[in-house]
């Protein structure tokens, strides 16, 4: 008989997912006594009634490294360890399944799960070692905000649409005077938009992690006007926040995600602006799931390959309680607890922001 690893895809999809499922079944193949399953919906799979498993060989994963999603779907709405449960009177409240989940994979043979997610997804991959289960980690966001690794797939992909939006809103910006902002993801990280704006030339990068002062900007924007004729791109991060201000959260139905929802910074600058007595026609833009849908570009499908090629052969090593990670140039086993023990900021005196500033873009600070 056959012993089988389970796949799961948690949390936002991301561009690259595909193609790690891809490199753990042709590696798994190589392997005579071992079989590759699927989890539909992150663990939803496993603890739904019926269950939604999948075998996952090579037709089925032929040619979808090319493709972005994920072919097993994914949910924010399926932690084993707080299962959302509605009750009668259509409030939500949670339910710890994680002990009939451990139940469920010992039913269906599985001798190890690799948990493809991000910070939460591999908060609940550390929770379930702790309770005895063989489970393996491979860091998957968008935002590039885990720490352990250099970086995580997606993330290349999200900063090269991000740049793309920089590129063409520079030249409707010239055209017609505009001041324009562009809302990025990110999360409380502000990879994505501080990347974005060195590679698209913008004039002012807002990020989370170094608090703005709006009179900044808009001593940026005034330099890059002469009697009323210029242009300015301001790229923010959407967990930017001004000095001595909170971070901007938007009202969520969404049932069973406690995920708080980030978003509107964009327009939330654009009235701090115009209070503070900018006149320049403003318009913002909300790029939103744009970044994390479509195809992968090369350095994420290579990315992802060695991640899922990787945490086969950890399975195969029996290196449970670990997390695929990239320390440049190789690839690398690190215990879950050091994955998740701290959020990766983005240093404010790093070299990559010391670029920022020596090509003459403003920080906000």
């Amino acid at each position: 008989m056959k012993k089988r690893v389970l796949v799961a895809t948690g949390g936002g999809d991301c561009p690259g997912l595909n193609a790690v499922i891809r490199a753990i079944v042709n590696r798994a193949q190589q392997e005579n006594n071992w079989e590759v399953i699927g989890s539909i919906n992150a663990f939803n799979g496993v603890l739904n009634e019926p269950q939604e498993i999948v075998v996952l060989d090579e037709e089925k994963t032929a040619g979808i490294h090319i493709r972005g999603g994920t072919i097993i779907g994914t949910t924010t709405k399926g932690n084993p360890f707080e299962w959302p449960v509605k009750n009668r009177d259509g409030t939500w409240t949670t339910s710890d399944r994680s002990d009939e989940m451990i139940r469920r994979l010992q039913y269906l043979g599985v001798e190890a799960v690799i948990n493809i997610g991000g910070d939460g997804s591999q908060k609940i991959s550390r929770m379930f070692y702790e309770k005895g289960a063989n489970f393996i980690g491979v860091p998957k966001t968008i935002d590039n905000d885990l720490s352990g690794t250099d970086f995580t797939f997606g993330f290349q992909t999200a900063v090269q649409e991000a740049t793309t939006a920089v590129d063409k809103l520079v030249t409707t910006a010239a055209s017609h005077n505009r001041i324009f902002v562009l809302e990025v993801m990110g999360r409380y990280a502000g990879w994505i938009a501080l990347n974005a704006a060195i590679a698209g030339g913008a004039d002012a990068a807002i990020i989370p992690e170094i608090p703005y002062d709006i009179k900044s900007i808009i001593k940026k924007i005034d330099s890059r006007f002469d009697k009323d004729r210029g242009f300015a791109i301001i790229v923010i991060a959407e967990g930017a926040k001004p000095v001595n201000g909170e971070t901007h959260y938007r009202d969520s139905t969404d049932s069973g995600n406690k995920q708080f929802r980030l978003g509107g910074v964009a327009a939330k600058m654009i009235n701090e602006l115009k209070e503070a007595g900018v006149t320049t026609d403003m318009r913002e833009t909300v790029l939103g799931h744009l970044q994390r849908g479509g195809t992968p570009i090369a350095f994420d499908r290579i990315l992802a390959t060695k991640f899922g090629v990787k945490a086969f052969e950890m399975v195969l090593e029996k290196k449970y309680g670990q997390m695929v990670a990239y320390r440049h140039p190789d690839i690398v086993p690190v215990p879950l607890d050091d994955a998740i023990s701290r959020y990766n900021y983005v240093n404010p005196d790093s070299n990559l922001v010391k670029t920022a500033r020596g090509v003459g873009i403003c920080m906000g600070d």
